[in-house]
């Protein structure tokens, strides 16, 4: 019998805590309505208890997002529990997750806290959230360094309590499959007969996320927490589209599959990675660029023989289809929209006549678009954020004996500027020009040019992270000059229209704050 495996999706807590992955509300909402028609059971929208725009976003997703059960990550004190019961109401299904380290090295260095206090505590905080929720996971954080007798104890503890799941961290990414696999055969066999669920949530620091998640779904574990690209704190997690297409594939060996609508795993992993502006390295399993590519004749020859011959999964499993209408200068608004339609997307009159007029631009430039530019443009429209600051006007000049200059003018609150500068070379020459006139504070963190499709005419796609006062957004902007991509500053100004955003909504925030 096939157990059903439930997929604990972590894109918008741990995902976000990739160094430059953090994400706007409005970002937040729309990755997690993705995962909504990805299947997967539970989504972690965050942590209430740390900002008032996570709160925010939790509120939201649990206000509009329907499907999954929409989760809050606390640590383990009423004042944190309290809080992620208030952004979580609302939400037809939610689910509190609260945690504490279970290792000494974490509870004497990091927590001062001893074994027996630690325990109390967990029993404790496990109670206060199922005063609000019948749902409660508890994580022992640190849990493949504890002390397995003491871990034990705790796990039956927290079930005692009222927890109907208990997730078992490998939090630095220290376990291997086969001790992991062990370690997981035990817990379920302590709580068997409790009605509880054992979890994991494993970190990839020796690239083992998603062997030792799946040595522990063979154990017994009934859920995995992942992220979509694997994206995550330091090295990343145990990544979604693995997990669900190793079990898919594989059904016959582990006995288990997930509720995961495979075809939406491309979509899912293109707007993660656009949104985020990290980019899905080309020889990565399932989503890579060339995860369905055959380079080797013998290869080739085998494929066109039988598909089985070098493909275990088809790119269709995975929602890779290519288009079948041709895109271009000459299609209109209905073919457009079927399209879109086509692909998953459906969007109000306003944000199709956006997307489209942004669509005619890029066609009078472009002899086709495919799937990823119209993903691209509907992308783009859907994290657009109030613009403080619009391109009206640029010129680039770069010549052999002359240092290269531009000339940029800027719609900014209505008002139009201009200013002349110059550079190391011409993005740098835009950049610090554009930098003068907003009279911006922030930093450039890091600069990210790709090819969204292949071809002379490619669209060119920039993303960069900019940083202010701790606050770090991701900026996108597309051309098909790829250099015109960059000069043209699109990301640089998406980012600074991010961080306004983001300033006043803070603002806006610690006035409710002071009135209250």
């Amino acid at each position: 019998m096939t157990r059903m495996i439930r997929i604990f999706d972590t894109t918008l807590r741990d995902g976000e805590q990739s160094p430059g992955a953090s994400m706007n509300i409005e970002e937040k909402l729309l990755v997690a309505k993705q995962l909504a028609r990805l299947n997967v059971d539970i989504i972690e929208a965050g942590f209430a208890f740390s900002s008032p725009g996570d709160f925010d976003a939790i509120h939201r997703i649990a206000q509009e997002v329907e499907g999954p059960m929409i989760c809050s990550l606390a640590r383990a004190k009423p004042e944190d529990i309290d809080r992620a019961w208030e952004a979580l109401q609302g939400a037809p299904k939610c689910r509190i997750h609260t945690f504490l380290s279970s290792s000494d090295i974490h509870l004497k260095h990091q927590f001062r806290m001893t074994r027996d206090e630690a325990l109390t505590r967990a029993v404790e905080m496990v109670r206060h959230a199922r005063s609000y929720v019948t749902d409660v996971e508890y994580s022992p954080m640190d849990a493949t360094r504890s002390d397995l007798s003491y871990l034990c104890e705790v796990v039956e503890a927290v079930v005692e309590a009222g927890a109907s799941t208990v997730n078992i961290p490998d939090t630095v990414g220290y376990t291997t499959p086969q001790e992991f696999g062990e370690l997981i055969r035990t817990l379920c066999e302590r709580i068997r007969d409790k009605g509880a669920i054992i979890s994991v949530h494993c970190h990839n620091d020796l690239g083992l996320a998603v062997a030792n998640s799946m040595a522990a779904i063979h154990a017994g574990a009934g859920q995995v927490e992942c992220t979509v690209n694997g994206i995550g704190e330091r090295a990343g997690n145990a990544s979604l589209e693995e997990i669900a297409m190793g079990l898919r594939t594989r059904k016959d060996f582990y006995q288990a599959d997930t509720q995961i609508h495979t075809e939406e795993i491309s979509k899912s992993s293109r707007l993660v990675s656009n949104i985020t502006g990290m980019v899905v390295q080309p020889n990565k399993a399932i989503v890579g660029a060339n995860a369905f590519a055959h380079t080797s004749g013998i290869h080739q020859d085998g494929l066109l023989k039988d598909k089985n011959t070098y493909e275990i999964m088809n790119p269709q499993s995975i929602g890779l289809t290519e288009s079948r209408s041709v895109m271009g200068k000459l299609s209109g608004r209905h073919a457009f929209r079927e399209e879109l339609s086509k692909l998953g997307y459906t969007l109000s009159d306003q944000e199709l006549q956006e997307a489209f007029e942004r669509f005619k631009r890029l066609a009078d430039q472009k002899k086709e678009l495919f799937e990823e530019d119209l993903e691209a443009i509907v992308n783009r429209a859907a994290t657009k954020v109030p613009e403080r600051f619009s391109l009206k006007g640029l010129q680039v000049k770069s010549g052999f004996n002359e240092p290269p200059s531009a000339t940029v003018e800027l719609l900014m609150n209505g008002q139009l500027a201009s200013q002349t500068g110059t550079g190391d070379g011409p993005v740098d020459a835009v950049y610090r020009t554009i930098a003068t006139l907003t009279e911006t504070k922030s930093h450039l963190r890091a600069y990210i040019v790709k090819a969204i499709t292949g071809g002379t005419d490619a669209q060119g796609e920039v993303s960069v992270r900019v940083e202010e006062n701790g606050a770090v957004v991701t900026g996108h902007g597309s051309d098909t000059d790829i250099i015109m991509a960059s000069a043209s500053a699109q990301a640089y100004l998406n980012a600074l229209n991010k961080l306004a955003d983001l300033v006043e909504r803070h603002a806006r925030a610690e006035q409710k704050i002071g009135l209250c």
